[in-house]
């Protein structure tokens, strides 16, 4: 087993991991795409948050200058990783907080209850958090005795609904106002019963649920946006208050922070606090930014924990593309630019980070076991079109990486059985393509093509087997000319006539 750090690493391999689905991406979207509800909502959802960050990036005449910086920041600490978390460690401690360093999810879950159960408390308010997510804390503290309670609104609804979260900032986006309210009237006691849809109704009902918390909880749990190495500081920022209220009222904070979230130096804060707010929920700056070091005497909570996190982070910092996708700050604009996730919505990739950067980051912390692997399917999950790669802040590129690591799900099954279809009509195409008599024969099939398409200008349906291709996509109608003949009737000179030429 290796070590990192000193700490074991173990990879997570279980089935019923949040990093790792049931079914494979295109099993699970056909079903998705099918729900018109859910693709109204998403639709609509992604559609206005895209406007809205387009509106305030447009107002930075730097911004792909700041997308340069962040960049290269992150590159540094993917570099410096050991030497900056040790770092950050003797800042927190020297601040009177504690570190622990969680090799996996098991493990960090494990530390977090036996703080929890030390300070006598069977319940614990939450700021929303990835990285609890993607370790299934609130299960395995329900397991245990205690209760967690989700205080972002978003996520209040997810739990309330016995759901899961379908998009990482805005983990209920897949439901309605209507299906809002029946989830508080049938789960929320203190829900009034004359409960109407209309949205700021529905935020009042859940901040009266929610205050009687806030103000009776003994300890928080949250997640970290960044910690900063030389002085020791934690951020979170967010929107509603509710992370405020958590950070500040509690006697005992317990923070899990991925190992990846770390910035060299405060200053490096101002790059990134420009950056997140617009591409995350295209607002200028977050309604609340939570900045905390340590422990200070007589303010705030008076026990502080710091969980670091890998659970696989340091097999993709081992990689040298793969390490790129840790650069990720969680702002979702890969997710709200995706043609894919747009239609498919986040349940179909089987992991809590969906969208474009969890096709590439899930198979990352997991690893991939060839085409029956679940997340082998992920970096399938796109068209390539490169929309993703132009909002990332960070400029993280996505599709290369979508790209190689479809190329290593392929190598993966390779000399292991006969070959399955995807090889089987490769090799195929390179038989008919590596000659050039073949290949012309192909070209005459372009007539069928044309048949097939009709009037519609298209074929939608093929015979088998090239029928699994032609179910999911549809075919332009071949041209009537086809290259080679037009490039001989345009470009090659007829051959001359006897008797004809230069008389002299």
């Amino acid at each position: 087993m290796t070590t990192f750090l000193g700490v074991p690493i173990r990879r997570s391999t279980g089935t019923e991991s949040p990093l790792r689905g049931t079914e494979t991406f295109p099993v699970a979207a056909r079903r998705a795409v099918g729900n018109t509800v859910q693709r109204r909502n998403l639709g609509r959802a992604t559609a206005t948050i895209r406007a809205k960050r387009a509106a305030v990036v447009d107002e930075v005449p730097d911004w792909e200058a700041l997308r340069d910086t962040a960049s290269a920041v992150k590159a540094d600490v993917m570099a410096r990783l050991p030497e900056l978390l040790e770092q950050l460690e003797a800042a927190v401690t020297a601040r009177g907080g504690t570190v622990h360093w969680a090799a996996d999810a098991l493990q960090a879950n494990q530390i977090v209850t036996e703080l929890v159960k030390a300070t006598g408390a069977d319940e614990v308010v939450k700021v929303k958090s990835m990285a609890t997510q993607e370790i299934g804390l609130n299960e395995y503290l329900e397991e245990q005795g205690i209760a967690a309670i989700e205080t972002d609104l978003a996520e209040l609804i997810v739990q309330l609904g016995h759901d899961k979260p379908s998009h990482i900032l805005v983990p209920a986006i897949h439901r309605g106002r209507a299906e809002i309210r029946d989830i508080f009237l049938a789960e929320m006691q203190d829900a009034p019963s004359d409960l109407t849809d209309e949205p700021r109704v529905l935020a009042m009902a859940a901040r009266a649920h929610l205050r009687r918390k806030f103000l009776s909880a003994k300890v928080a749990v949250s997640g970290a946006n960044f910690g900063i190495a030389d002085t020791g500081t934690l951020a979170v920022v967010e929107s509603e208050g509710n992370g405020r209220m958590c950070l500040t009222l509690p006697d005992t904070l317990i923070t899990v922070m991925g190992i990846e979230k770390l910035l060299p130096t405060f200053d490096d804060l101002e790059v990134f606090l420009q950056l997140l707010p617009r591409s995350s929920t295209g607002e200028r700056m977050n309604p609340y930014t939570s900045l905390w070091t340590g422990v200070t005497p007589g303010d705030g909570p008076q026990d502080f924990h710091l969980v670091l996190l890998d659970n696989g982070r340091t097999n993709a910092l081992a990689d040298e593309l793969g390490r790129t996708a840790l650069h990720c700050i969680r702002c979702s604009a890969c997710l709200n630019v995706c043609p894919v996730y747009e239609r498919a919505g986040g349940h179909a990739y089987g992991s809590v980070y969906p969208g474009p950067i969890g096709a590439v980051l899930t198979p990352q912390l997991t690893g991939m076991a060839g085409h029956d692997d679940v997340n082998s399917t992920l970096p399938y999950a796109s068209t390539l079109c490169g929309a993703c790669f132009d909002a990332c802040p960070v400029k993280i590129d996505i599709p290369t990486m979508l790209v190689e690591l479809r190329g290593r799900a392929v190598d993966a099954d390779r000399g292991h059985g006969l070959p399955g279809g995807w090889a089987a009509a490769m090799k195929a195409a390179s038989w008919v393509m590596s000659n050039e008599k073949r290949f012309a024969a192909a070209e005459s099939l372009s007539k069928a093509g044309r048949v097939l398409a009709g009037k519609k200008g298209r074929i939608s349906t093929l015979p088998f087997p090239l029928s699994a291709w032609s179910t999911s996509r549809d075919l332009p109608a071949p041209p009537k000319q086809t290259f080679r003949q037009w490039w001989r009737d345009d470009h090659v000179a007829p051959a001359p006539v006897a008797g004809e030429g230069d008389p002299s």
